[in-house]
């Protein structure tokens, strides 16, 4: 009975560790970008950049997911719910419904309307996307006092990684280049948002010269 106490108090210790969880994570997709890009070019990359990532991030190593094509809402649909598309129901950017034939683009969502901008740019929602996300399970964990918000230039790149119970999700508006969302959201954007289209910064951008850092 003596050898046994130890062993039962350092397995009790080990149950009850609390780990100290971050307060911010970002979690960023950079469509076309093969893994080994990450070391290859690492000597070009900033202090303050992919390396401080590389530095103070998580990496998982040999990592693989089996699917096939490579398009960019299979992508995020996959990474971000670490399932396949036969499980979690996004086949392509653009797919058909088997049963209706009819033809779906994968964020689509008739019941919704566009926040942000006129048109039709916002009628979008991940309601085909069947499974949970990681982002889904952080609010369940967190009782969703946790907040997560998607931010892409593409609806499907801001909506799918952020999955179903997302605070938000943000998406350029090709037409009037506004950052729009939709009432799966929210019925009025914020006004840091609506500031931010006011300044009109598409506009500043696109006179800009692009060019590489090297």
């Amino acid at each position: 009975m003596r050898k046994t106490i130890p062993v039962l108090l350092f397995l009790f210790s080990i149950q009850t560790t609390i780990y100290a969880q971050p307060k911010l994570v970002v979690g960023v997709v950079i469509d076309q970008m093969r893994w080994d890009y990450i070391y290859r070019y690492q000597s070009r990359y900033s202090e303050t950049g992919f390396k401080r990532i590389l530095r103070e991030g998580f990496t998982c190593q040999n990592t693989y997911i089996n699917y096939v094509p490579t398009v960019t809402a299979i992508g995020h649909s996959s990474v971000y719910t670490g399932s396949v598309p036969a499980i979690h129901g996004i086949t392509g950017n653009n797919f058909v419904i088997e049963e209706t034939g009819a033809k779906m683009y994968c964020a689509q969502d008739d019941s919704v309307q566009t926040v942000g901008a006129p048109g039709v740019d916002g009628k979008m929602s991940p309601k085909n996307l069947l499974v949970s996300t990681i982002t889904d399970e952080l609010r369940l964990s967190s009782n969703f006092k946790s907040k997560v918000i998607g931010i892409s230039l593409k609806d499907r790149g801001a909506i799918l990684p952020a999955g179903h119970f997302a605070n938000a999700a943000y998406w350029m508006d090709e037409e009037s280049g506004n950052w729009i969302t939709s009432t799966y959201y929210m019925k009025r954007l914020p006004a840091w948002v609506q500031k931010f289209n006011d300044s009109r910064f598409v506009e500043k951008y696109l006179d800009r010269d692009w060019n590489t850092l090297y």
